[in-house]
């Protein structure tokens, strides 16, 4: 999502806005969204998910419903589908998340050629920022490389739960670590080896 949404996201910008406003903002909201979207319930919070044409776009954590909460119930059978790779993901089946086509609509060459890798990362294993910056022949850019995915737009499918800091530390996630080490117990790492420490 643009940075001027997601600034409407925070509280900080509430008391500042008229009812007028309010009523832009909340149809900026639907329009981003369109018509195919869906709300999954996590074990921890939610995901919203957004379908544009054939594929899913994005995917992203969000709590916030003060101006446009999608259906619970998904509208189409791409959605309809997602639902139930993640239905099964959380029943802790070992999914493929490259079931689920996905078409990233923004992002630099630099970006897509980390999300593309971290696509590839098998279930119940995880990488290095180092290891991806080496893959895309950028051992260099390893901090750079935590910066994109922390901006990972289709977050879970792909996944970058899976990314750790070099020499076992638990690294960042956009989600928050509690989410972090959700998924990556709910695919058998083990997540008590790894420090706490965020470093990339």
């Amino acid at each position: 999502m643009d940075k001027k949404l997601l600034q409407y996201f925070t509280h900080d910008f509430e008391g500042n806005l008229g009812t007028y406003d309010m009523e832009i903002i909340s149809k900026t909201f639907q329009d981003f969204y369109g018509p195919d979207n869906l709300r999954y319930k996590l074990p921890i919070g939610h995901i919203d998910i957004i379908q544009t044409g054939s594929h899913i776009s994005y995917m992203f954590f969000n709590d916030d419903s003060r101006f446009f909460e999608p259906p619970f119930t998904p509208q189409t059978e791409l959605l309809k589908r997602t639902k139930d790779i993640l239905d099964r993901y959380f029943d802790g089946d070992p999914i493929d998340f490259q079931e689920i086509p996905i078409k990233i609509e923004n992002g630099t060459e630099f970006q897509n050629s980390v999300w593309n890798t971290i696509h590839q990362i098998p279930y119940g294993e995880v990488r290095s920022y180092k290891w991806i910056a080496e893959q895309i022949g950028r051992p260099k850019a390893v901090r750079a490389v935590g910066n994109a995915t922390g901006s990972n737009p289709i977050t879970i499918i792909i996944p970058c739960h899976r990314v750790i800091g070099n020499n076992g530390k638990l690294g960042g996630y956009g989600g928050g670590l509690d989410r972090k080490r959700h998924f990556l117990k709910l695919e058998g790492y083990q997540v008590e080896v790894l420090s706490e420490k965020q470093k990339v």
